[in-house]
């Protein structure tokens, strides 16, 4: 089951975390001209063709050989030998309906749900278990207040997938059969939201989960950019206040990424091309009960960040400007690649995905 920020178990072809971050700081000695992006050191990011020019926030990575990708225009695509070929298997009236994907989960190469968001019944859920071929939509937003944002999956049957704030309050769903049905969860133990306060959709990381119950929800657009946490599946939360720059609807925690119920990064800044984004990462060692920025933070917005398969301490952020690694979880990061990727996640067989404007999909070897 894929939890974005989630430790997997080892298995016996994945490389090591250690390994990935060498050969994502490696010179890509094999690349041709317009290959690879970026500085001489950059990671070895290998482009794929998606046959599409859609956007692409979504991003679940399952294997070195599967992936699913959801984004703009109605579009979800899965592969299922490492990115050569793209098989569109979009909802059926997703893109008549102009429905904007920005998140997918996916439990394998045949089960996943998605989300698309919006104000009121433009926020749905869908899920398929049959690769793609057919989709069923399990929910559709009938408040016109709510505004759906992202989702997160515990395990193949329990996840949840949050609102922005109805009534003060952050909303959250919940799940316990894979995706087929939701319950809004009561608001009675969801601190009050600051005024201006909400998730950004931009890269299916604003909600992620680690472990059998343990959820954190990443929040900006207010005076403070706060990380709210859950340890009861969404039931209750507490919220801390994260040294990443807010005041302006444009900055914030844009993605969270946990390896653990402990030690989490979280990423994010002013996504305005135009801003400068200064401090724009943190990391707690508590379970977001504390959280420090980073001594070296990332040189620009980023919006999506995943520790490196089977590391301690490795992991990447990626934006619109490029792709930074850090090596000493999350303290110090360094620009390793100037492509643009709005979504990255890892796998527990040793790749790594990202994903964003303009059709662009591209994994590790």
């Amino acid at each position: 089951m894929r939890a974005k920020g989630k430790t997997r178990r080892l298995m016996s072809l994945g490389l090591c975390g250690a390994a990935l971050a060498a050969a994502l700081a490696a010179p890509a000695a094999h690349a041709t001209p317009g290959e690879r992006h970026g500085p001489a050191r950059g990671p070895a990011w290998t482009p794929t063709d998606t046959g599409t020019d859609a956007r692409f926030r979504g991003l679940a990575a399952v294997s070195s050989r599967t992936a699913w990708l959801a984004g703009s225009k109605g579009t979800v695509l899965r592969t299922t030998d490492g990115g050569r070929h793209w098989r569109d298997v979009s909802p059926p009236g997703a893109a008549d309906a102009e429905l904007e994907f920005r998140d997918i989960e996916a439990f394998d190469a045949r089960r996943a749900v998605a989300l698309a968001i919006g104000e009121g019944e433009a926020s749905r859920v869908l899920r398929t278990d049959d690769g793609g071929a057919t989709w069923t939509e399990s929910f559709r937003n009938a408040d016109a207040r709510a505004f759906y944002d992202c989702l997160t999956f515990f395990d193949s049957r329990h996840g949840l997938a949050m609102s922005d704030p109805v009534d003060g309050r952050f909303r959250i769903l919940s799940t316990a059969d894979g995706g087929r049905s939701w319950d809004v969860l009561p608001s009675a133990g969801m601190p009050q939201a600051q005024a201006g306060e909400a998730g950004f959709a931009a890269s299916g990381q604003c909600l992620v989960s680690a472990g059998p119950k343990d959820v954190w929800l990443a929040t900006g657009g207010a005076a403070t950019a706060r990380v709210l946490h859950s340890g009861d599946r969404g039931l209750t939360w507490t919220a801390t206040a994260s040294p990443v720059p807010a005041g302006d609807p444009a900055r914030g925690v844009f993605g969270l990424a946990f390896r653990d119920r402990s030690h989490g990064i979280a990423v994010g800044g002013d996504y305005r091309a135009d801003q400068a984004s200064p401090r724009a990462s943190a990391v707690t060692s508590d379970g977001g009960r504390h959280w420090q920025p980073s001594q070296a933070p990332p040189a620009a917005y980023r919006s999506g960040v995943a520790w490196l398969p089977h590391s301690r301490s490795a992991a990447l952020a990626v934006g619109p400007t490029g792709t930074d690694l850090t090596t000493d979880g999350g303290r110090t990061w360094r620009t390793v690649d100037t492509g643009s990727y709005d979504t990255v996640d890892c796998t527990a067989d040793g790749s790594c995905w990202a994903a964003g404007e303009k059709g662009r999909a591209a994994h590790t070897p």
